[in-house]
């Protein structure tokens, strides 16, 4: 038989995975051919969150240049590098353009295309739009991959799961709060993929109490404004009628920040600096272990500092007292109360300094006598973070970004490094397009978005849901309807995929936050003895090896286009073994 390669997930991961054994096949491979299996409901390319079959009003969250699905020489990889276009290159864009997620998806295929047309000749590739249900067979022989709706599985002789974001069981907190929503008649939206939700027992000019204020709740925000009929004008949003009233909070009572628009100009602060492979490679050779509190934070907290200021020292030197030079040196050799005092020497402008912490919980220690006042309070937090992320004065805020985009890379290969981690990046990192803040302002204008605050907390009685926060003292809001504006968790334990739940009833390891543990090197799924499969690999969201994305802005390095490279030439070489030892 000839040998075949399964791979669950068409979307983003997939595709990828198949550019770089595309890429990576002519050195690798000298089999006589192979079966490549690509098994998905979904088309391939865009996969589920990117289909074609969604709100053209839904936007990507990044500008159309700083897409790509394609490696460069920052990429840390033994393949070769294999450039291809950007997203506006592609589609003819202007790069500061915020493309709809249709038009990403029609990218994605066309990647996905472009990869199977350079995959060697006697390589094939078979899409299955079916499930994948579970997964079975001995470590050492060929597995079994078995679909939806057919009687006999796939044979593969490896298998790798490239998921993206899955469906998961209600927690206790979630089960508790639609039971209550079951006995009282009233709507419980639990979290979810937002394109996916029935948005329709959402009704029009009734309270919608909203938790989460991050991607999801944007798009939450679009579809039952816009999406139902209402039109923003200069500035103003002119109602259909049919809205409901929002009223949302979060743990930070804020929206994320604006994406920053504009360019970098001037010199790229030189990352890694104090958070690079050097430092990876000492946390791991730890015999007690990584925490991530005590012992990787202070390297991030001086890594994001470095990036900050290396950009307000080089870019806005008028705004310092102190040369560069001088300021790195002493820099690097201060503690964290050193490197305070450091800032306030050096940076005269407290604005200009940098502080994670009060960036992280910007309404801690907060508090307004009345709604109202919190409603005026939040707008205008909201119109200086647009000011400031649109404005090249602050560009130190970009070189914090381009920090962050350069620790979660180096920090992938601690494997899980928490929840918490990632809130804070995509805080600061992957918020919404200014356009959506402003809308976001217009509709707080018109009654249509009220802010209730940080830390909110929800609540049952009397036949309804309740939300309060610490932001304003004593108020609650009562409403009939609760929408949990994020994605589900991506654990082991309760997710709705089967193949996942199987496996991990089989013996695969989870992280104490519920991730799949994978093999660092090349992404192989480990049992609970720290073993990895020789058959199986895993890259997405649901694993220790998660990245900020699928796709990556060029030029930064690419963390998942690194995974993808190391698992498609573990899978060749693998293969070709294989093949050699089957003519043999």
């Amino acid at each position: 038989m000839r040998p075949s390669l399964v791979i669950v997930g068409a979307g983003p991961r997939g595709t990828g995975l198949i550019e770089r054994i595309a890429a990576n096949a002519p050195e690798l491979y000298g089999g006589s051919g192979l079966d490549i299996h690509l098994v998905d409901p979904h088309p391939p390319g865009g996969g589920r969150i990117w289909r074609a079959a969604q709100s053209p009003l839904l936007w990507m969250n990044s500008h159309a240049e700083d897409v790509t699905m394609f490696t460069d020489d920052t990429v840390d990889m033994a393949g070769p590098v294999r450039e291809g276009p950007t997203l506006h290159e592609w589609a003819g864009l202007a790069g500061r353009t915020f493309g709809d997620r249709r038009l990403q998806g029609a990218y994605l295929r066309w990647v996905y295309d472009e990869a199977v047309a350079a995959l060697p000749d006697g390589v094939t590739v078979h899409h299955h739009r079916r499930r994948a249900l579970r997964l079975s067979g001995p470590r050492e022989g060929r597995q079994q991959v078995w679909l939806e709706g057919r009687p006999r599985p796939l044979l593969a002789d490896l298998v790798v799961l490239a998921l993206g974001h899955l469906d998961a069981e209600l927690d206790d907190e979630q089960r508790e709060l639609a039971a209550h929503a079951r006995r009282h008649g009233l709507v419980h939206l639990p979290p979810d993929f937002t394109a996916d939700s029935d948005l329709s027992v959402l009704k029009p000019g009734e309270p919608v109490l909203v938790r989460g204020f991050g991607l999801a709740f944007v798009d939450l925000m679009v579809l039952l404004t816009e999406g139902r009929g209402g039109r923003h004008e200069q500035g103003t949003y002119r109602p259909s009628g049919r809205e409901p009233v929002l009223y949302a909070g979060s743990r930070r009572g804020v929206p994320y920040h604006s994406k920053i628009g504009y360019d970098l100009t001037g010199a790229r602060p030189p990352l890694p600096r104090f958070l690079g492979p050097a430092e990876i490679d000492a946390l791991l050779a730890r015999p007690d272990g990584v925490d991530f509190h005590r012992d990787v934070w202070p390297l991030v907290d001086k890594e994001l500092g470095f990036a900050h200021y290396h950009r307000l020292f080089t870019a806005h030197p008028e705004r310092t007292a102190m040369s560069w030079a001088d300021f790195e040196e002493r820099y690097a050799v201060a503690g964290p109360a050193g490197r305070r005092a450091l800032a306030e020497a050096a940076v005269p402008d407290p604005a200009d300094r940098l502080d994670l912490t009060a960036l992280d919980r910007p309404l801690a220690g907060v508090r307004h006598a009345s709604p109202e006042e919190f409603q005026a309070e939040l707008r205008g937090r909201i119109e200086a973070d647009l000011r400031r992320r649109h404005d090249p004065a602050h560009s130190a805020d970009l070189g914090l970004f381009l920090g962050l985009l350069s620790v979660y890379g180096q920090l992938t290969r601690l494997g899980d490094t928490g929840s918490r981690w990632h809130g804070f990046f995509s805080f600061l990192a992957s918020g919404p397009p200014g356009p959506r803040l402003r809308q976001m302002l217009a509709l707080s204008r018109a009654g249509i978005l009220k802010f209730v605050g940080a830390d909110m907390t929800v609540t049952t009685g009397d036949g309804v849901f309740r939300a309060s926060s610490a932001s304003v003292p004593g108020h609650t809001v009562e409403a009939r309807a609760l929408v949990e504006a994020r994605l589900p968790e991506p654990t082991l334990r309760r997710t709705r995929d089967p193949l996942l739940r199987a496996l991990y009833e089989e013996g695969a390891a989870e992280t104490p936050d519920g991730l799949l543990r994978v093999d660092r090197a090349d992404g192989r799924v480990l049992d609970r003895a720290g073993r990895p499969h020789p058959r199986r690999f895993a890259l997405g969201p649901y694993t220790d090896g998660r990245t900020p994305g699928a796709f990556t802005r060029p030029r930064t390095g690419g963390p998942a286009f690194r995974q993808n490279d190391a698992a498609a030439r573990a899978a060749l070489a693998f293969l070709c073994a294989g093949a050699s030892r089957a003519v043999a």
